[in-house]
């Protein structure tokens, strides 16, 4: 009986060609895996095409919730942004996709997991220190890296490599933009983008939105709930999470909302630069933010913002399935015990302007922070409390004063 290996399937022509070479040279039965993580019409056909491609078995594995619930809420209770830009829309999906690879494989009696990921990126990474966290047995098969057995070095080659092996699919050998979408996001590379002195071709470019020049004249007011950081309604409307997603894409799609042009610094070490399109993602973050202004304290805001960059941290090298990650995650989930209230902001041509926040643990108080002297505050406190707060300023100064002198 032939050994097993199971293919993270996206049904592009990467993947397809690594079906029959997974067969010819490792004598492999080959089933693929697709998973949907929200990436829309692109999983439409995956059946016939993966058959066609010589593998015995496809599964199309529905994650969408499971990413939102377990993935992206404790990045967004966080606040993880990677160097203060990417919103980690792939970087977040990976960790899932392993999961679900590595329980496939053990169903179907796996001895490997494939990969279509290339040699340059992060998600090689991301997919592999997942599938070891999980199942350190199991082999992991790399195509890109192979480049013993694994000869094709462009589009041309694998889809002459599939002609060969009577594979005719209507793959194009033109060139076009390396993107990855799911629910959360879509992600750009290449073409004008290679060369940070291009700016983006955002009307051939942008997928999921428009940019702020052609977004509507008129803002659009939006309220979002809260209970204890988790996004429950959007407009008076109750939703999942997923849902939610799904609306504040639409809503900041069509404002411009959420396009960020960044030249990331990559795990293995390299640069890269790439557009991403985060409408719904953008929002959820901003207006988790903006509640927690009005709820947290400040030296747990202070140690929060730490957590979030390590989070980020954590998430971009593919270090989900680690003891340091669930810390941290539950150091955020401590905090969000009373993030609960409602989010009122306008959309208006790439921008979310705050329009009132509400919470029935707000910490604001309006008699301390009036004008007007309140009971809880005497305004002579601050003497005292400015000379202790300043000693350190002035010993120092005094003492810098003696040794000039001298």
């Amino acid at each position: 009986m032939k050994e097993k290996v199971i293919l993270a399937y996206s049904g592009g022509l990467d993947t397809t060609a690594i079906i029959p070479w997974l067969k010819e040279h490792f004598d492999y039965e080959v089933i693929c895996c697709c998973i949907d993580c929200g990436q829309g019409n692109e999983l439409d056909g995956l059946e016939e095409r993966a058959k066609l491609s010589g593998a015995s078995k496809l599964y199309i594995e529905d994650l969408v919730d499971d990413f939102c619930d377990n993935y992206i809420i404790p990045c967004v209770q966080a606040g993880a942004v990677y160097e203060n830009k990417y919103l980690l829309g792939t970087s977040m999906a990976r960790p899932a996709i392993a999961k679900r690879l590595v329980e496939i494989a053990r169903k179907e009696g796996a001895t490997a997991i494939c990969h279509g990921a290339t040699g340059k990126g992060n998600d090689q990474i991301r997919f592999e220190l997942g599938i070891k966290a999980l199942a350190p047995d199991l082999k992991i098969i790399a195509p890109w890296r192979m480049t013993d057995v694994w000869t094709m070095q462009s589009r041309e080659d694998e889809i002459e490599y599939c002609r060969q092996h009577g594979i005719n699919l209507p793959f194009s050998a033109d060139n076009s933009y390396s993107r990855d979408r799911n629910l959360w996001h879509i992600s750009h590379e290449g073409l004008e983008l290679e060369d940070p002195a291009n700016e983006p071709n955002y009307d051939h470019l942008l997928v999921l939105g428009v940019t702020p020049e052609k977004a509507p004249e008129e803002g659009e007011y939006v309220t979002m709930s809260f209970e204890k950081g988790v996004p429950v309604r959007v407009n008076g409307e109750s939703m999942k999470v997923s849902d939610i997603i799904r609306k504040l894409n639409e809503l900041g799609g069509k404002h411009g909302i959420g396009i960020v042009d960044i030249v990331e610094n990559r795990v293995v070490g390299m640069k890269s630069r790439g557009v991403y399109e985060t409408p719904g993602g953008t929002i959820l973050m901003e207006a988790h933010q903006q509640l927690e202004e009005l709820v947290l304290d400040r030296a747990t805001m202070e140690v929060k913002k730490d957590m979030g960059n390590k989070m980020a941290q954590i998430v971009y090298e593919g270090k989900w399935f680690t003891p340091l990650r669930e810390a941290v995650q539950a150091f955020v989930e401590s905090t969000q015990q009373y993030v609960t209230g409602d989010v009122k902001f306008k959309l208006y041509k790439g921008n979310i302007i705050k329009a009132g926040t509400t919470s029935p643990y707000s910490l604001y108080s309006e008699s301390l922070a009036s004008f007007t002297t309140g009971d809880l505050y005497d305004h002579h406190d601050a003497d005292g409390f400015i000379t202790l707060f300043g000693l350190p300023l002035k010993v120092r100064a005094m003492k810098m004063a003696e040794i000039k002198k001298n």
